[in-house]
C-alpha cells in the first residue's frame, strides 16, 4: 500500500477555466498556479456537468450526475450512504456514497477542508453571513470522510466558522479564509505523516476553498485591486452601458480574490510533502461576469461551464515520470473526478473514453442572477448543443469556430439535421 500515491484535491469555486494566468488572461496575476501548470497535465476542455454549487458538488464527490445521486435542486442534501446488500454485491449505485467511501475502503486515510454546501440550510436566512456559515453538519452527513472540518456555506471570505471532527462547536479564527483552511489542512498532513500515526496509509484530502466567489468587494488581503477601467473584458461583454459597468467593478474584486487564493494554494503546496502525492487543482463552476449581458451561473455559456483542471502527477510515479507541462483536450467532466481517484488508488490510469460530457440544470432557480430554467445538453471540443426542457433546442455552437458563442446555430432550419445527429450523443 506504502507505493499508493497520496491523493490532495485543491477546489475553488466561480473561478472560470478562462481565468488563470496560464490560460491566457491578462487580468489573472496565479503564478503559482502558472507554475503548477508548467508541470502538470492541464485539461483545457474541462467542464463542471452542473454550473451551480450543490449540484456541482454533488456530482463531483459522488462520480454520478444529478438528479440520479439524490441531488436536483439549490437546496438539496446529499442523501446519507447507507451501505445495501443485494444478494452479495452493491448495487451500482447507492444514494449518498462518495469517493471518501470508495478510497476509505482502499486503505486510504480520507479528509475534508472548508466549504461543503450540501447539508440542510435556512431557506430565510441571508446567503451571506454567519447563519448559513455556523450551520452544523451532522457527522453522518459530511459524506464518510473519516476527518472532517469545515462550514456548510455562508460566503464569509475573510474569519471563517470551522467546525468538524475536533471542534464541536463552530469556532472563529482570524484571517482570509483560503489561507486558514489551507494551513488547518496542512497541519491535518503533517500530523498524518508523523511516525507515531498510522502513516503506512496514503491520505486523500479534498480542500475546498470559497473564493473567488461574490461579495467579490471582501478585503484580498495584501492584494491591491486594479481600477476596474483597467480590466480587460471578454469579447462577448455588451460595451457602453450598465453591463459593462457592472462587469468592470465586479471583476476587479474577482481577480483581486484570484491572485489572494492562488496566494494561499502556493502557501499550501509549499508545506506539503508533495514527493508521492497527486494534486488536483479546479473549480465547481464559473461566472458570467456580463458576458452575453449576463451574471452569476447556472447558464449553459462557456463563462458558466467551463473550470480550471489540472492534475500534478508526482516525480517517478510507478515508473512515470513527472508529467510536463501538457495540454489533454479531452471533454473531462467533475463527475470523472472520483473515478480518476479509485483508478490511482488502484493503482491503475484513468483515461477518457468519451468524446462529450453531458452538462445539465436539472431543476430551475428562484436564486436572483442565476438561470432561471432548467436545461439540458452536451459539449464537445468542436459543438455545445443546449435543450430547454421541453426538449426543444436552445442553443447550438460551433466552438471551434465560434469560441465566444456569438452565432447561435439554433434555429437555423439548414442545421436541423445536423441537430438531430448530434442529440443521439444525450
Amino acid at each position: 500500500m506504502a507505493d499508493l500515491p497520496n491523493i490532495l484535491w485543491i477546489l475553488t469555486t466561480q473561478w472560470r477555466g478562462q481565468a488563470t494566468g496560464y490560460a491566457g488572461d491578462a487580468n489573472a496575476l496565479t503564478p503559482w498556479l502558472d507554475g503548477l501548470a508548467s508541470e502538470a497535465v492541464n485539461y483545457t476542455q474541462a467542464v463542471t456537468p452542473h454550473p451551480l454549487g450543490p449540484q456541482a458538488r454533488a456530482a463531483l464527490l459522488t462520480g454520478q450526475l444529478c438528479p440520479g445521486n439524490g441531488v436536483s435542486g439549490y437546496w438539496d442534501v446529499l442523501p446519507v450512504y447507507r451501505q445495501e446488500k443485494d444478494g452479495g454485491h452493491r448495487p451500482p449505485l447507492q444514494l449518498g456514497r462518495t469517493v471518501a467511501h470508495a478510497l476509505n475502503d482502499r486503505g486510504y486515510a480520507t479528509a475534508f477542508f472548508g466549504k461543503w454546501h450540501l447539508a440542510e440550510r435556512d431557506r430565510k436566512a441571508p446567503f451571506v453571513g454567519e447563519a448559513h456559515a455556523k450551520i452544523i453538519v451532522p457527522f453522518e452527513r459530511r459524506g464518510g470522510f473519516g476527518f472532517w472540518e469545515g462550514f456548510e456555506s455562508g460566503f464569509l471570505l475573510n474569519d471563517p466558522w470551522l467546525h468538524g471532527t475536533r471542534l464541536e462547536r463552530p469556532k472563529h479564527f482570524k484571517g482570509y479564509q483560503a489561507d486558514v483552511v489551507g494551513q488547518r489542512a496542512a497541519t491535518w498532513i503533517a500530523e498524518c505523516r508523523m511516525p507515531n500515526a498510522d502513516s503506512a496509509k496514503p491520505f486523500f484530502v479534498v480542500i475546498s476553498l470559497e473564493a473567488p466567489h461574490p461579495p467579490y468587494h471582501a478585503p484580498a488581503p495584501h492584494v491591491r485591486e486594479v481600477k476596474p477601467a483597467e480590466i480587460k473584458l471578454r469579447g462577448n461583454v455588451p460595451i457602453g452601458g450598465p453591463v459593462e459597468q457592472q462587469s468592470r467593478e465586479e471583476l476587479a474584486g474577482y481577480y483581486a480574490h484570484i491572485e489572494a487564493t492562488d496566494r494561499a494554494i502556493g502557501k499550501l503546496l509549499a508545506e506539503v510533502d508533495l514527493t508521492n502525492t497527486i494534486v488536483v487543482f479546479t473549480s465547481v463552476h464559473g461566472d458570467m461576469h456580463g458576458c452575453h449581458g449576463l451574471f452569476r451561473k447556472g447558464w449553459p455559456y462557456e463563462e458558466s461551464v467551463r473550470v480550471p483542471l489540472l492534475v500534478r502527477w508526482p516525480g517517478g510515479e510507478r515508473g512515470r515520470k513527472k508529467e510536463e507541462g501538457r495540454n489533454d483536450p479531452s471533454p473531462v467532466s467533475l463527475v470523472d473526478l472520483p473515478h480518476m481517484a479509485v483508478a490511482w488508488a488502484e493503482g491503475r490510469v484513468w483515461h477518457c473514453r468519451r468524446d462529450s460530457a453531458l452538462i445539465s440544470m436539472p431543476s430551475a432557480t428562484e436564486i436572483p442572477l442565476q438561470c432561471p430554467v432548467a436545461w439540458r445538453g452536451f459539449r464537445s471540443v468542436k459543438h455545445k448543443l443546449i435543450l430547454n426542457a421541453d426538449g426543444s433546442p436552445w442553443l447550438y455552437y460551433h466552438l471551434e469556430n465560434d469560441p465566444l458563442e456569438l452565432k447561435n446555430l439554433a434555429e437555423d432550419p439548414a442545421r436541423a439535421a445536423e441537430i438531430a445527429e448530434l442529440r443521439k450523443l444525450m
